[in-house]
């Protein structure tokens, strides 16, 4: 299969959000939360999201237990969100992805058709390639074929790297989950393909903005009451504060400042200013992202 094309139609569809969609990320892996691995994938997702003017809600950390990645993934199937689940979808006792997705929607696992041939591909040119006769009955070939057993429903995802597919699925409460593997290499291009075959209508459909400015030796508690008026009369903006206590340049500070709308952020920006202004605070550079 050619990764730029879009796999056949099922009947399970995964475009379900209509309105602009809140993206989540779910890692999955004992090798994280033991730090044996760093994550490399809360910060690429964030990047290929703002790249198309969309951003990241939320990301939850699960190491390789069954009962808490099936809670995981039937909250991520309920809340509507656009989910991206890195990790455990291989065939080895420690990856139990797929298992906790099917128990998560309440239904079965079967090897999904167009898996099974893009494995068996896979494996006839791995088989070329080392001089060998092809033969789909040995017991490797056979168990390898466990890679595309997916919950019923599931539509692949193509995999430009080994043809080993992923396979995403739609909760009954919105919430669709894009199931990836653990490897960035293989993950990253499967992340993006998705992106582009099912959310490309909600592509820079908003432009957002952060405006701050660095507030030299303020404590939180003080810019609170300013903070929270400036969300109660600007409700298309976000508030946000950055502290920090050993800066090397600016020393205790905090970068205070407004995200939203570029219209919407410069007004609560001015309002952001003027208020700094009352409370005579000493004010370091400006920022926009």
């Amino acid at each position: 299969m050619n990764p730029n094309t879009p796999p056949s139609a099922e009947p399970q569809a995964v475009e379900a959000v209509t309105d602009m969609p809140r993206f989540g990320l779910v890692i999955i892996g004992d090798e994280i939360l033991s730090g044996k691995r760093a994550d490399k994938h809360m910060p690429k997702v964030i990047e290929l999201l703002s790249q198309r003017g969309l951003s990241l809600s939320w990301v939850r950390y699960e190491g390789d237990d069954r009962p808490r990645i099936t809670h995981t993934l039937r909250d991520a199937f309920a809340s509507g969100d656009v989910v991206f689940s890195c990790g455990g979808i291989g065939a080895t006792p420690d990856d139990h992805t797929r298992q906790c997705a099917a128990a998560a929607l309440g239904v079965g696992l079967h090897l999904h058709p167009e898996a099974r041939q893009l494995i068996l591909q896979r494996m006839q040119e791995v088989a070329a390639e080392q001089g060998q006769v092809f033969d789909p009955d040995l017991p490797d070939n056979v168990h390898r074929l466990n890679m595309g057993v997916f919950p019923e429903g599931s539509r692949i995802i193509p995999n430009p790297y080994n043809k080993i597919p992923g396979f995403s699925c739609l909760g009954s409460g919105g919430g669709a989950v894009h199931f990836v593997p653990g490897f960035p290499v293989m993950a990253w291009p499967m992340i993006e393909w998705v992106l582009e075959h099912h959310y490309r209508e909600h592509f820079q459909r908003v432009a957002r903005i952060e405006r701050s400015v660095i507030v030299m030796g303020a404590m939180e508690a003080t810019l609170t009451p300013l903070m929270e008026r400036l969300e109660a009369d600007h409700p298309g903006i976000k508030v946000f504060s950055l502290p920090s206590v050993d800066h090397p340049e600016y020393g205790r500070h905090i970068e205070l400042g407004v995200k939203g709308a570029p219209q919407a952020v410069a007004v609560a920006y001015s309002d952001l200013r003027q208020g700094l202004d009352q409370f005579g605070a000493r004010l370091g550079p400006e920022m926009v992202r």
